[in-house]
């Protein structure tokens, strides 16, 4: 299942998923913990992506994380993120794992001017990740079968293009883009500035 993706990229997206062994222990240790709506997604996605774009092996970068995310209204303590973070670390100790229930995000920003409102799907929180390229995750079912979920498509995570999400922050953007230095490690990718 696709959710607003190119099928004939998602296809390729799935079969990059399907042929990286690492990335699917990680799927198949997420789905073994029975969450609600999750996913992994962001930079696991495109390192992936960008990694057999460049001709590399797509292995888990050092530093780098497994970005697993959910939507469960029912508990949105932090204290429930780091006990499945622990639990997944400890089955899989060769990732670095970082866990975020999307449903209680905004909790994190009350202090904020202007503070966020809650998101009201897992869809709707990938959508606010800042760039487009990254806004892609992807989750196992009980059929071993990959969904996709990409709000902006997946034209610019194989088109190695860097651009805000429509509704970033551009201070935020320029920021992660000075930081992460895309174009350091994967040269054939281009930047949006906006």
């Amino acid at each position: 299942m696709v959710e607003q993706a190119d099928d004939v990229l998602a296809e390729r997206l799935c079969a990059s998923v399907y042929a990286s062994p690492w990335l699917m222990q990680a799927l198949h240790a997420t789905r073994a913990l029975n969450l609600p709506d999750w996913c992994i997604g962001a930079g696991v996605i495109r390192r992936l992506v960008w990694d057999l774009a460049h001709g590399r092996e797509a292995l888990p970068h050092t530093g780098s994380d497994i970005d697993l995310c959910y939507y469960d209204t029912g508990d949105i303590s932090r204290e429930r993120d780091v006990a499945l973070q622990a639990e997944l670390q400890k089955q899989l100790p060769m990732l670095t794992w970082e866990v975020v229930n999307q449903a209680g995000v905004h909790t994190w920003f009350r202090d904020n001017d202007p503070a966020i409102s809650p998101f009201t799907s897992l869809t709707q929180a990938i959508a606010s990740w800042p760039e487009t390229a990254t806004a892609v995750a992807v989750r196992l079912d009980a059929d071993n079968q990959l969904h996709v979920i990409a709000p902006y498509g997946l034209t610019d995570l194989f088109g190695l293009w860097i651009r805000p999400n429509p509704g970033c922050n551009l201070a935020t953007f320029h920021k992660r883009v000075v930081e992460k230095q895309y174009a350091a490690h994967w040269p054939l990718v281009k930047v949006e500035m906006a």
